[in-house]
């Protein structure tokens, strides 16, 4: 592999040409034309993105892989940590659905995400949100966070013990598959208290959920998760254990409390969030250190650094590529753009976070860099709740592997790495890596 660092992510061919440099009074008119984002966008998109931003904070455009339907992308810093915090764009899409939306306007728009799976605080507006996210936060506090790191790092260690098994002969190790992906499935599936003989299901249905493979897949996955969570949760009521699932069934304020289906909805929210945000900060952490050999020296010389490291790794090629879809309840202005009522709003963590006027040389990759203000985990009500578990499993994770396999290395050619179809996500598929 060539020594030489890079400042961005592996760039592919796309047909995706977006118009920059545009004027003004240009940009307001070419955005409200639809741009079509071709399969390419998902394996680059800051190269998308770059072009976006020159032209302007928002631009409609018609999403790959979702039947054609079409949404307004916020791609600059500022315009798009106010619109995380805007209340004039809900997050309720049954709502949206019903008052605001245009069935013709947006095709064949549909969410897996239906009935009992959205009624979580992700999918709400307040005062609904204010409620349940007042519930979960007395069962999601740090102090239990904080009490799992004996528990992530015992995990961590079982699974590097065994990664440096398979590749003691100097076969490739897929990073994805044998770490990765299993440990914050084990912490969130113990932190919920699901079954060790369940959590193979979980990981199938999450994986499927979260990559954009069609409605029917997606649907079905969504239904099992929700049909054995249901199950579950009658289980918990029936004997409570010392899990977060049963704190969330016998949660309470002021004498309320979720309701069924609102537990089913937030079990399936912190299943899938706790799972596929932290495997992707690792998997796409660790190839941007792979791809970038002096800065991994330099946090591996100094681990002091691996809290501002894991900020950095979350600006510069953090888990989630957009951040879930927005509705505008009345006309809402980005930029000398105005966006009418009733369209759907997506705004571009990713995009945001290599915004040059907020990050200056922001393609590069720099562990010593103040991060702070990137909005990795979004910004606003809808804050992630999980990060602090993110950040804990991620500072185990990293700490570890830098430490146990000082001769890391990629098992294959940047250009090689392929990323999951999905506009939620930022992920790759595998990441092959030599051990010794």
């Amino acid at each position: 592999m060539p020594d030489a660092e890079v400042t961005g992510p592996p760039a592919t061919e796309s047909t995706m040409e977006p118009t920059a440099g545009t004027s003004t009074g240009a940009t307001t008119r070419a955005s409200s034309v639809p741009l079509p984002l071709d399969a390419g966008f998902f394996q680059d998109p800051q190269a998308v993105y770059a072009a976006l931003r020159e032209e302007g904070p928002v631009r409609k455009v018609v999403l790959p892989e979702a039947k054609g339907w079409q949404a307004w992308i916020v791609t600059r810093y500022d315009e798009a940590r106010a619109a995380l915090a805007d209340p004039r764009l809900l997050k309720n899409d049954r709502v949206a659905l019903r008052q605001y939306l245009d069935p013709e306007q947006i095709g064949e728009f549909d969410s897996a995400f239906v009935e009992a799976l959205q009624a979580h605080m992700l999918s709400s507006d307040p005062p609904d949100h204010t409620r349940l996210r007042k519930l979960v936060n007395k069962a999601f506090t740090s102090r239990r966070v904080e009490a799992l790191r004996p528990r992530v790092e015992a995990i961590t260690e079982e699974l590097l013990d065994e990664m440096a098994r398979r590749g003691a002969d100097g076969e490739p190790v897929d990073l994805i598959d044998a770490f990765a992906s299993p440990l914050p499935m084990t912490v969130i599936c113990e932190l919920l208290g699901v079954p060790q003989n369940d959590r193979a299901d979980f990981r199938g249905w999450c994986t499927v959920v979260m990559t954009d493979g069609g409605e029917d897949s997606d649907r079905t996955a969504s239904y099992a998760m929700a049909g054995y969570l249901r199950q579950l949760i009658a289980a918990k009521r029936a004997n409570p254990g010392e899990d977060l699932l049963t704190g969330l069934v016998q949660a309470r304020d002021d004498g309320d409390r979720l309701e069924e289906n609102e537990l089913i909805a937030m079990a399936f929210l912190l299943l899938l969030a706790g799972h596929e945000t932290t495997v992707n900060l690792i998997g796409n952490g660790m190839l941007a250190l792979l791809r970038n050999p002096g800065q991994l020296d330099r946090l591996r010389a100094d681990l002091s650094l691996m809290g501002g490291a894991i900020e950095e790794l979350l600006r510069y090629d953090g888990p989630l590529n957009l951040a879930t879809t927005r509705f505008t309840s009345e006309p809402v202005r980005v930029g000398d753009v105005e966006i009418p009522r009733g369209q759907i709003v997506l705004v571009s963590l990713a995009s945001a976070n290599h915004d040059e006027h907020r990050f200056p040389d922001a393609g590069r990759l720099d562990v010593t860099r103040r991060s702070s203000g990137h909005l990795g985990f979004g910004h606003g009500i809808h804050y992630c709740v999980g990060a602090p578990l993110a950040r804990l499993e991620a500072e185990v994770a990293f700490t570890r592997i830098l430490t146990r396999f000082p001769n890391l290395s990629l098992a294959l050619e940047p250009h090689e790495v392929r990323w999951r179809q999905s506009t939620l996500i930022r992920g790759v598929e595998h990441l092959p890596v030599r051990i010794f």
